[in-house]
């Protein structure tokens, strides 16, 4: 449940979409979990796991004025590359390219937003190319996980230069944002060994 707000304070959302059964797909997912783990936010933010939920979020993105998307997109880079894009460069309609294997869904999440006239006042999408989309119940590769501290430095400064103040947590414990055991340190300790035995 949101808390009241002042009408002067932005609402933001910090986002991670994907999967988490195909290996790479969830990063999104998993950087997002371990922003949750690395910061305490103000009131005015929520941090959110989207995973797969498509349309359901669009209630989501429309009572929000600054989106931070955190995806695995398929830009045909190195893997392991993170590439920023902002504002009216993140793709809002489902003709544009197909970049990732959920982002059709986002991409109508956005143009949902948009035509009921909620759209995000500012928006960035921190994206990084997989190395694999197609190992089902595998972990997140070595490249992947290697710039998820990159990522989430990339949000804390977007969100500094919106005026947002985060803190680093320090020694204390922090509830899990994801349950049923498929946060990171369950669900990736599980997947590592399947994935060496296919």
């Amino acid at each position: 449940m949101r808390k009241q707000l002042s009408s002067t304070q932005p609402r933001v959302l910090v986002l991670g979409i994907g999967n988490i059964l195909w290996a790479d797909e969830g990063f999104g997912v998993r950087a997002v979990e371990a922003f949750h783990q690395a910061y305490s936010v103000p009131d005015n933010v929520t941090i959110l796991d989207g995973g797969t939920q498509g349309l359901y979020l669009v209630q989501f993105v429309a009572e929000t004025d600054y989106l931070i998307v955190f995806d695995a997109i398929d830009y045909g880079l190195t893997p392991g590359t993170l590439k920023i894009v902002e504002n009216d460069e993140v793709p809002k309609f489902t003709g544009a390219k197909k970049m990732s294997l959920h982002q059709t869904g986002f991409q109508e999440v956005l143009s949902a937003a948009d035509l009921l006239g909620r759209y995000p006042e500012k928006l960035a999408l921190i994206g990084c190319q997989p190395v694999d989309l197609e190992a089902w119940g595998g972990p997140l590769t070595e490249p992947m996980k290697a710039v998820i501290p990159e990522a989430i430095r990339t949000a804390v400064a977007f969100l500094a230069g919106w005026g947002i103040e985060v803190r680093a947590r320090s020694g204390s414990t922090v509830p899990s944002l994801l349950g049923n055991d498929i946060d990171f340190d369950h669900y990736e300790r599980r997947a590592e060994p399947a994935a060496l035995n296919s």
